[in-house]
């Protein structure tokens, strides 16, 4: 069972994953330290570049009340429905996702594990039942059922969008517990494209996290100490 069959075409590859930036806070860290100076009231410090300063100093001291003053949303796209699934568990966030009974499934691509696509043997046997899944779906419809009664059959893997808004408080939480070594393959991998986007529209927010690899699972975020 070595050979992909004709129809394999209809599954979507690994790296078809994109993150990008919808909007975020202008001048996120003036705008924290505007914030976060008020509990001090020591305005007077505020100058063109202590922004960073003040932001490290906030995190590093554990005061992390001030970052939800930022926020940034971003857009998930060609992920599966199980990593999606992981998103939403987070509660201090906002999501909107393509719905499964507004948007038409016929023709649905699905997210394939690396374990999966990597095993010769395994490999057709996901295939065939994605085809199974797409022909069944496609039936469905034809029978008269409802886009979202037909939905009832697809799996996991199937591919969706997602954009989720977050202050970076919470972003920091996801980060830290969505890009670690043990986290599932493909929600580490969305996490690690969202930290490289969110580093850069706040470097001083997102300084002590550093992209890092480990022997088994590949990359993941680690955390600098002090």
């Amino acid at each position: 069972m070595s050979e992909e069959p004709t129809w394999a075409g209809i599954l979507r590859r690994v790296d078809a994953l994109h993150v990008s930036l919808i909007a975020h806070t202008p001048t996120p860290e003036q705008t924290i330290e505007l914030a976060g100076r008020t509990a001090y009231k020591s305005f007077d410090k505020i100058t063109p570049t202590s922004g960073g300063d003040f932001v490290k100093r906030m995190v590093r001291n554990g005061h992390d009340s001030v970052l939800e003053h930022g926020s940034a949303t971003l857009r998930f796209q060609g992920i599966s429905r199980a990593c999606s699934h992981q998103f939403v568990r987070h509660r201090i966030a906002s999501f909107t996702q393509e719905s499964q009974r507004f948007v038409d499934q016929e023709g649905a691509e699905f997210v394939i594990p690396p374990s999966i696509r990597a095993n010769l043997d395994a490999r057709p046997i996901f295939y065939e039942y994605m085809a199974m899944v797409d022909k069944t779906y496609a039936k469905l419809k034809e029978l008269g059922i409802p886009a979202e009664d037909a939905r009832s059959i697809l799996p996991n893997a199937t591919s969706t969008e997602i954009v989720v808004s977050a202050n970076f408080r919470e972003w920091r939480h996801i980060l830290k517990l969505r890009g670690a070594p043990d986290a599932q393959w493909e929600i580490r991998q969305a996490i690690i494209d969202a930290y490289e986007i969110l580093r850069d529209i706040a470097p001083a927010i997102f300084d002590d996290f550093v992209i890092a690899s480990h022997p088994d699972n590949g990359l993941y975020l680690a955390q600098r100490k002090g």
